[in-house]
C-alpha cells in the first residue's frame, strides 16, 4: 500500500492520516466546496474536491484520479456502504473493511439477525410489522434496518403510537441511510449496551480486543463510552467476547468491526444489536487500555499481512472513558448549533488524548453530524480516569457557538456515572441541572470592567499614566451593563461585594480567586455579547440594548428552533387543529424534530414547505387560539 485516501472528514480523517504518515504511505483528502479550507484537507499530502461525501462514483473517481491502492472510508458517510465497497472493489482498489457482501449482510439488522442466529448468538425478540400492534407486548423499539448511531430509531410504549413512530422512523432512516426498511424488537428497558471491538484478517485469524462499555446514550445516540465495562463478571466477559468471535467467524469477517450487544441487568442475559462493519467513534477507548493501534492494524489488513498478534498478546491496562463533545444546546432540548468558533480550547494533561478537528475561526454548519471532537482519558483504574476527564472537560472551551462539553463535565462528575450505576435509559430519564450562571456572570463583569478601564485610558499617557490599574489613585467602581447591572469595585477587589482576587489574565485566560476558591476560564468580551467557558460550559451575557432588538413571536407562532430542513407539512391555512397536533416536522443534523400545535384553534399561517431550508427562529406555523 502506497496511497491511501480517506472518504472523510473531520478529527476521524486526521486520526487515519496520522497513521498513515507514521507508517509512510501517501495521503489523499476529500472535500466539498465548504470544506476547501478544512483542517483535514491541510493534513493530507493531496486533496480532491467531490460534490459530496455521499457521492459513490465522485470518491471512487477521486480515488483513481489521485492513484489511490485503497480507502479508509472512516465512520459515517459511505462507510457501511455495500454499494461503495463493491464500487471499489470493481475498479481494483482496496476498502479498508471488510467485503461488500459480508458488509451487505452485516449492515443490515435483518440479515445479521440470521447470522447471530447460525453462530448461536442469543437475538432480542422481534415482531413483524405484518403483526397487529395492539398485540405487542409494549414497549417495543422501532429501528432501522440499514443503519445505527441511533438514526431511525423509535421507543414506542403503547399501540396508539405505533404508526406514528414507524413513518417517523422511515423517514429519518430514508434521509440518513437511502433505506427505509424497518424492524421492530422488544424493548429491554434496563439493559447495558455492551460492545466487543473485533478485528479479523484474511488468514483465518479472528481477535478480539475486549469490550467497551456505551451504556451512556441519549436516544440510542452514544455520549460516554468506556473500556473495559465496569459492571459485567470475568463469565459475562467470557461469554461475550467469545460471540463476537463466534459472529465474525460465521460470516468471514476480515479486518476490524465491532458486535453490539444488549445486557439485560435484571436478568444478565445478552443479546446481539448489530453489527458495525467499520471503525468506530470510540475505538481511542480500545487503542488505550490495549495499547494497539487499530487504524495500523487495519491497513494491515487490508494490505493482505497477517495479524502481528494473537489472542494471548492482548492484554488490558487499565480504563478509559470518552466524551464526544457535539455542537449542541444540551440544557435547551439538546438542539444542534451552528455558528463560527471564535476560540478553542481543548483539554489536556496526564493520560488525556484529544481527537478534533476544530480550530478557531471555523464555521460550524447543519450540514454534517454535529460531533466536533473526542476527549478520552486513560487511568490506571476507572476512578482515576474519570477524575482525568473531569479535569480535561474542565480545561476544553469552545465560544462562538454552543457545545455539550458543560453537559459532558456534569455527566462524567455524577454519582450516578461514578458508581456506574447506569443503562440505556439514564440519559432519557434523569434530570442534569443546568450549571448556574452566577460565576461566569462575576468572571466577565471583572474582565469587562479591565476592558472599559483599558478602553477609556489616554493612548499618549505612557507606561505609568492614570489608566485604573496602576498608579494614579484608587479607580471608581464600574457598573458593567449585562443581563443586569454588574457592580465592579476593582480598588476593594470585589463584585457585588464578592470578594475577588486576580491572579492572571492573558489569551482570554482569566484566572482569579473568588470568595477564597481559585477559578481558572476562557472569557471573550466584545461590544454586544460576552461569553465565558467554565468547566466546559459556555455562558453568553448579551447587553441589554441588544436584548430590546429581539423579536418575541406570539404564543401561536412555531418557529424553528434550529437552522435546517422542513421534512413534512401535515397542515394548510384554515385547518382546525387541537392542542399538541403534529403540524410538521423538521430535520438539522440528521436530527428530526416534530413541531406541533401549541394549543387548540386554528391555523392561520403556514409558511413551511417540504424540502426548504429555513433559518433559527423562522415563522413555519401560526395557529390562533381557539374562542
Amino acid at each position: 500500500m502506497k496511497t491511501l485516501l480517506v472518504a472523510n472528514r473531520g478529527e476521524i480523517a486526521l486520526r487515519v492520516f496520522r497513521t498513515a504518515a507514521r507508517l509512510g504511505i501517501r495521503t489523499i483528502a476529500i472535500h466539498t466546496d465548504l470544506d476547501v479550507a478544512a483542517p483535514h484537507v491541510r493534513a493530507a499530502d493531496e486533496a480532491v474536491r467531490v460534490p459530496s461525501y455521499l457521492d459513490v462514483d465522485a470518491v471512487v473517481a477521486a480515488a483513481r484520479e489521485a492513484g489511490a491502492d485503497a480507502v479508509h472510508p472512516g465512520y459515517g458517510f459511505l462507510s457501511e456502504r455495500a454499494a461503495f465497497a463493491r464500487a471499489l472493489e470493481q475498479a481494483g482498489i482496496t476498502l479498508v473493511g471488510p467485503s461488500s457482501q459480508v458488509m451487505e449482510r452485516m449492515g443490515r439488522k435483518d440479515a445479521a439477525r440470521e447470522v447471530a442466529v447460525a453462530a448461536g448468538v442469543p437475538v432480542v425478540p422481534s415482531y413483524s410489522l405484518d403483526d397487529d400492534p395492539a398485540t405487542f407486548a409494549y414497549p417495543v423499539l422501532v429501528k432501522a434496518a440499514a443503519g445505527g448511531g441511533g438514526k431511525g430509531m423509535r421507543i414506542v410504549r403503547s399501540a396508539g403510537d405505533f404508526a406514528e413512530s414507524v413513518a417517523s422512523a422511515r423517514r429519518e432512516a430514508s434521509s440518513a441511510f437511502g433505506d427505509d426498511t424497518i424492524l421492530v424488537e422488544r424493548y429491554v428497558e434496563s439493559g447495558r449496551h455492551v460492545e466487543v471491538q473485533v478485528i479479523g484478517d484474511a488468514h483465518g485469524t479472528v481477535l478480539h480486543l475486549f469490550e467497551r462499555d456505551c451504556s451512556t446514550q441519549r436516544r440510542h445516540q452514544k455520549v460516554l463510552e468506556e473500556a473495559p465495562a465496569p459492571t459485567i463478571t470475568d463469565e459475562q466477559r467470557a461469554r461475550v467476547t467469545g460471540a463476537a468471535v463466534a459472529l465474525a467467524r460465521e460470516v468471514g469477517y476480515v479486518n476490524a468491526g465491532t458486535v453490539e450487544l444488549l445486557l439485560d441487568t435484571t436478568s444478565g442475559e445478552f443479546y446481539f444489536l448489530e453489527m458495525n462493519t467499520r471503525l468506530q467513534v470510540e475505538h481511542p477507548v480500545t487503542e488505550l487500555v490495549t495499547g494497539l493501534d487499530l487504524v495500523e492494524l487495519q491497513l494491515l489488513v487490508a494490505d493482505g499481512e497477517p495479524l502481528p498478534l494473537g489472542q494471548d498478546d492482548v492484554r488490558l491496562d487499565g480504563h478509559a472513558i470518552e466524551a464526544r463533545v457535539y455542537a449542541e444546546d444540551s440544557f435547551g432540548g439538546f438542539l444542534p448549533q451552528a455558528g463560527t468558533a471564535s476560540i478553542v480550547r481543548w483539554g489536556s494533561g496526564p493520560g488525556v488524548r484529544v481527537d478534533h478537528a476544530l480550530e478557531p475561526g471555523q464555521v460550524v454548519s447543519t450540514a454534517y453530524d454535529p460531533m466536533l471532537g473526542k476527549v478520552v482519558a486513560h487511568g490506571p483504574d476507572r476512578e482515576s480516569a474519570r477524575h482525568a476527564l473531569v479535569a480535561a472537560l474542565d480545561g476544553t472551551a469552545v465560544l462562538g457557538l454552543t457545545t455539550n462539553a458543560g453537559f459532558l463535565r456534569a455527566l462524567v462528575a455524577s454519582e450516578e456515572f461514578r458508581d456506574a450505576t447506569i443503562d440505556t435509559a439514564w440519559l432519557d430519564t434523569a434530570t442534569v441541572p443546568e450549571p448556574d450562571d452566577a460565576l461566569p456572570r462575576l468572571l466577565v463583569s471583572w474582565v469587562s470592567a479591565m476592558v472599559t478601564a483599558m478602553d477609556r485610558a489616554p493612548e499618549t499617557g505612557g507606561t505609568f499614566a492614570a489608566d485604573g490599574f496602576r498608579l494614579g489613585g484608587p479607580p471608581a467602581p464600574t457598573v458593567v451593563e449585562l443581563d443586569r447591572p454588574v457592580v465592579v469595585d476593582r480598588a476593594a477587589g470585589t463584585v457585588d461585594g464578592v470578594p475577588v482576587r486576580q491572579v492572571s489574565a492573558a489569551d482570554h485566560v482569566l484566572e482569579v480567586v473568588v470568595d477564597g476558591r481559585r477559578v481558572r476560564a476562557v472569557v471573550n468580551v466584545q461590544p454586544d455579547v460576552v461569553e465565558v467557558a467554565w468547566q466546559g460550559q459556555r455562558h453568553v451575557f448579551t447587553r441589554p440594548d441588544r436584548l430590546a432588538d429581539t423579536v418575541h413571536a406570539g404564543d401561536g407562532s412555531i418557529t424553528a428552533p434550529m437552522p435546517g430542513t422542513v421534512l413534512d407539512v401535515r397542515v394548510a391555512v384554515g385547518e382546525t387543529v387541537e392542542e399538541g397536533a403534529v403540524l410538521g416536522a423538521m430535520e438539522a443534523m440528521k436530527m428530526e424534530l416534530t413541531l406541533t400545535a401549541p394549543f387548540a384553534g386554528t391555523v392561520t399561517e403556514v409558511d413551511a414547505a417540504v424540502g426548504t431550508q429555513v433559518a433559527l427562529g423562522a415563522t413555519l406555523f401560526v395557529v390562533e387560539a381557539s374562542e
